[in-house]
C-alpha cells in the first residue's frame, strides 16, 4: 500500500463522528507496550539489535492473514511526512526521532498501528471513534495475542509485561479517551476537576499525551498506573471517570443555555463566523473556534454544517498538513493565510452542496 494513501487522507477512521457519547468523547485509544526477550530495551540497544528487532515483529505482522498492513521506516521518510503522521495521532512525536530506529506498520483503515523500537520494541496502538473502551480493547488485544504466539515476549511471573518505563511495567496497557469538554472549560469546572482525576488513579492531558496542551478545550483522559491491577479492572475504572465527566459536561452545558443563551449563540456564531470569513487565522484562535462550532452544532444552535467538516478541518489547520497540502514550506504567517482560505473553502463547498440538496 502506497504511503500516499496516509498522507493525502485527512480524516482517519477514528475520526468520524460515531460511537457512543460521540457529542464528547471523540475518541478512544488502546495502548499496549511489550518488549522482546533477549534484546535489551531502545534505549540502550544497538543499531543491530533495533534492525532484529524490526525483522522479528514486521515478518510476524506481515506475512499474516490480516490483509492492507503497511510498514513505514522513520528514517526512509521526509520530515514533513513525519510531522502529518504525529498530526493524525498515528505515530507518537518519539517515533519520529529518527536516531531510535523506529518504524511503524499501519491497518488500511489506520485504526490500528504498530509502532516498533519506540519507547519499547513494540508499542501496539488501536484507536476507535467514540466511546468504545471494550471494542478498542479486543481489537488491540488480539493483535498482542497473535504476535506472543509468535514473539518471545518479556514477561515476568510477579511483575508482568517488563518495559523500558517501571511506570508502564505490569499490563504495559494505557487506555485513554479524547474528550471535547467546552462546558466544563467555560465554566472553570476543569481547574478543579483534574486534581480529583488525578487521586482517583487517572490522569488528563492535552491531545498529543503528556507535555502537550488542550487546545480546543480536548483533553486526554488515560489510567495512570499499570501495575497490580487485571485490563479488565483498569478499564472499568476509566470507564466510570468518563462516565462521570461526561454528565458534568451534559449539566454545565444545560446550565449555560439555561443562565446565558443568548451571550452562548452570540459567542458560538461569532466563531462560525472567523472560520468562515477570517483572512488571517493563526492556530490557537482556529481551534477555539472549531471547539464552539463543534459545541454549536451539538446543542443544536448551529445548523447546516457537519461535524465531519469539523473533524477535516482539526486536522487541515495543522502546520505538518497545511504544507503537505500546499507543496511548499509556509512561514508561520504564510500558514494563518493558507489555514484561513482553506477553511473558506471547505465551508463555502460545504453550504453550496447543502443548497443544491435543498433544490433537489
Amino acid at each position: 500500500m502506497s504511503i500516499n494513501k496516509f498522507m493525502k487522507g485527512a480524516v482517519t477512521g477514528w475520526m468520524t463522528s460515531h460511537g457512543e457519547h460521540s457529542d464528547i468523547v471523540m475518541s478512544t485509544r488502546i495502548r499496549l507496550a511489550r518488549n522482546l526477550r533477549g534484546f535489551r530495551f531502545p534505549i540502550a540497544f544497538t543499531a543491530d539489535e533495533a534492525e532484529k528487532v524490526d525483522s522479528q515483529v514486521s515478518a510476524a505482522l506481515l506475512t499474516s492473514d490480516e490483509k492492507g498492513y503497511a510498514y513505514m521506516k522513520m528514517s526512509e521518510l521526509p520530515g514533513l511526512e513525519r510531522q502529518v503522521l504525529i498530526e493524525k495521532h498515528l505515530v507518537s512525536p518519539q517515533l519520529t526521532d529518527v536516531k531510535r530506529h523506529g518504524a511503524v506498520i499501519l491497518s488500511e483503515d489506520e485504526t490500528l498501528s504498530i509502532m516498533l523500537n519506540e519507547e519499547d520494541h513494540i508499542r501496539i496502538q488501536c484507536i476507535y471513534p467514540g466511546f468504545q473502551l471494550e471494542n478498542a480493547y479486543d481489537h488491540a488485544d488480539s493483535v498482542d495475542n497473535y504476535l506472543e504466539n509468535k514473539l518471545p515476549y518479556a514477561f515476568d511471573e510477579d511483575f508482568g509485561y517488563l518495559t523500558s518505563c517501571p511506570s508502564n511495567t505490569g499490563t504495559g496497557m494505557r487506555a485513554s479517551v479524547m474528550m471535547h469538554l467546552p462546558a466544563l472549560t467555560i465554566t472553570k469546572q476543569i481547574e478543579r476537576i483534574i486534581p480529583a482525576i488525578a487521586r482517583l488513579g487517572m490522569i488528563v492531558r492535552g491531545s498529543y499525551g503528556e507535555g502537550s496542551e488542550a487546545p480546543g478545550n480536548i483533553y486526554q483522559v488515560s489510567n495512570q498506573t499499570t501495575l497490580g491491577k487485571p485490563e479488565k479492572e483498569i478499564l472499568s475504572d476509566l470507564k466510570n471517570v468518563a462516565l462521570r465527566l461526561i454528565a458534568h459536561e451534559r449539566r454545565s452545558r444545560e446550565l449555560l443555555l439555561s443562565k446565558s443563551r443568548v451571550a452562548l449563540e452570540n459567542k458560538l456564531f461569532r466563531s462560525l463566523g472567523i472560520i468562515s470569513y477570517a483572512r488571517l487565522l493563526p492556530s490557537g484562535e482556529a481551534a477555539r473556534c472549531l471547539s464552539d462550532v463543534r459545541l454549536g452544532i451539538d446543542l443544536g444552535i448551529i445548523e447546516d454544517v457537519d461535524m465531519s467538516i469539523l473533524n477535516e478541518l482539526m486536522i487541515f489547520m495543522q502546520p505538518g498538513f497545511l504544507q503537505q497540502y500546499a507543496e511548499a514550506d509556509l512561514t508561520a504567517e504564510e500558514r494563518d493565510i493558507f489555514r484561513a482560505d482553506l477553511f473558506r473553502e471547505r465551508l463555502r463547498s460545504e453550504q453550496q452542496t447543502n443548497e443544491n440538496n435543498k433544490e433537489n
